[in-house]
């Protein structure tokens, strides 16, 4: 069976407690068989590919400019030239995204994704409305376990 691919998007200087939920995200979605897709840099996409390594799992990093910039639990580096014009790259290749915390590229990534009809599971960052104050179409989750579970589509705690 073929892993899933997840996009775990979020700040590059994550706080003691957001890298503890990109952690704990990446590593239940190892033992969920997925593979973390990612900036492949530091803060929550550093800690999401540290949580998957520690349950034996792979994170990819789609690195700004360098392989050499990946951080040292990204399985494979792809180095894209690209600049910050890789979060296009992250969310289109990603089927769904978790975003923990996250400053303006964050947003921009969510922002990319709705567009493109992806879903976006929310722990701890950004919310928004629409032009008729209509909550976005963003799946808001309390916990690492209620994200992954969001994020794949499963039911029940």
């Amino acid at each position: 069976m073929a892993s899933r691919l997840v996009g775990v998007i979020g700040t590059s200087s994550a706080s003691p407690s957001i890298a503890a939920l990109a952690f704990e995200t990446g590593r239940l979605l190892a033992q969920k068989g997925c593979t973390v897709l990612c900036g492949g840099m530091g803060g929550v996409m550093e800690e999401a590919a540290r949580g998957a390594a520690s349950a034996g799992g792979t994170s990819i990093g789609l690195l700004p400019l360098e392989a050499s910039e990946a951080n040292p639990y990204i399985t494979h580096a792809i180095a894209t030239g690209l600049g910050e014009a890789r979060n296009f790259l992250i969310t289109h290749a990603s089927p769904v995204l978790i975003a923990i915390g996250g400053g303006l590229g964050t947003l921009s990534e969510i922002a990319m994704a709705l567009r493109l009809g992806k879903r976006v599971v929310a722990l701890r960052t950004w919310t928004a409305r629409d032009e008729e104050n209509n909550p976005l179409p963003v799946l808001p989750a309390e916990s690492p376990e209620e994200a992954v579970r969001l994020a794949l589509g499963e039911t029940g705690p």
